[in-house]
């Protein structure tokens, strides 16, 4: 008899979360999500089976594994409020919150479990393209922010706890990414906002080398890694390094307003890497991921998107 693969999404009301839905309904998972209050789902989540739980809460937590018996865990839910989420102490409770979800589920008989990680785990020092074996940052060289300490506590967490456990785990290292219900004070929607406003779009001098993945791509990463065999670290993002400037004056003439753009308004984040980009060979390789959208289409999407967010015609 085959296993019903029964998926628990946390965050799936996320920016993140919600594109990992239709890409496993479509692998034939029976998808539930774990939202944090009473509402409408988003249309991402349809064919899933929704349910509410404070993440927070040890008890609501078992409560809702125990009636859900998930065989697989895929787990987004954490402290995202830029200009926020970096300092914020939440991200120890997250911590040691994720640590419990990812006890319990096991206890109840959970075979699988990926956890999303951060770039901000890596040692920016130096800045380069990253691997999943480049060292992690180190809060003796250098003093890590709550987020960036607490992701890399978890991840060495996870593996130690998946050897244990027997316990099939991955832990996906989100880079930079993009698109439709991002929060607006982040870079690409900012942009697209205000140039569509017909706003000056300050910037920082733009020559920071990055790379941008579209959300629903990096979804249906993470949708992909869950159903493979991939163990450990891997990065989930696009190779193609793209100097800020550029990106930000490709969104401008798409826009039709690159006269709006003020790149050197803003000072940039100090210690900031010239240079951040994954290196995704193995989920390239191991998982056998591609992306969906070119930086193009990608792009075209998101101002599509933001378009009709902001009851703006075609053309404006």
């Amino acid at each position: 008899m085959t296993l019903r693969k029964r998926v628990l999404i946390t965050g799936a009301c996320g920016f993140i979360g919600r594109w990992s839905v239709a890409p496993l309904l479509r692998k034939g998972y029976e998808v539930h999500t774990v939202l944090s209050g009473a509402g409408t789902a988003p249309v991402e989540l349809h064919g899933a089976t929704p349910h509410v739980a404070d993440l927070l809460d040890e008890l609501q937590v078992e409560a809702l594994l125990a009636r859900v018996l998930p065989t697989h865990l895929l787990h987004f839910a954490w402290i995202a409020t830029p200009g926020v989420y970096w300092q914020s102490a939440d991200n120890f409770r997250w911590r040691a919150a994720s640590e419990h979800l990812l006890r319990r589920f096991r206890s109840l008989g959970g075979i699988r479990a990926v956890m999303a990680g951060s770039c901000a785990e890596y040692d920016w020092s130096t800045g380069g393209v990253f691997d999943e074996q480049s060292a992690p940052a180190d809060a003796a060289a250098v003093p890590l922010s709550p987020y960036a300490a607490s992701k890399i506590a978890l991840s060495r967490y996870v593996a130690e706890f998946a050897r244990q456990e027997q316990l099939s785990a991955a832990w996906g290292r989100i880079f930079f990414q993009y698109g439709p219900h991002e929060h607006p004070d982040r870079l690409v929607a900012s942009v697209i906002r205000h140039l569509l406003l017909d706003q000056e779009a300050l910037c920082t001098h733009g020559g920071q080398i990055r790379s941008f993945l579209h959300v629903a791509d990096v979804g249906a990463a993470f949708a992909g890694l869950l159903d493979s065999g991939c163990e450990g670290a891997v990065n989930i993002g696009s190779a193609e390094g793209i100097a800020l400037k550029d990106l930000i004056e490709h969104i401008a003439r798409d826009i039709g307003r690159p006269h709006r753009v003020r790149l050197g308004a803003r000072s940039a984040p100090t210690g900031e890497p010239h240079t951040l980009v994954p290196d995704i060979r193995r989920l390239r390789d191991e998982v056998q991921w591609q992306p969906h959208y070119s930086l193009s289409a990608g792009i075209a999407d998101t101002i599509a998107w933001w378009r009709s967010r902001l009851s703006l015609p075609s053309g404006t």
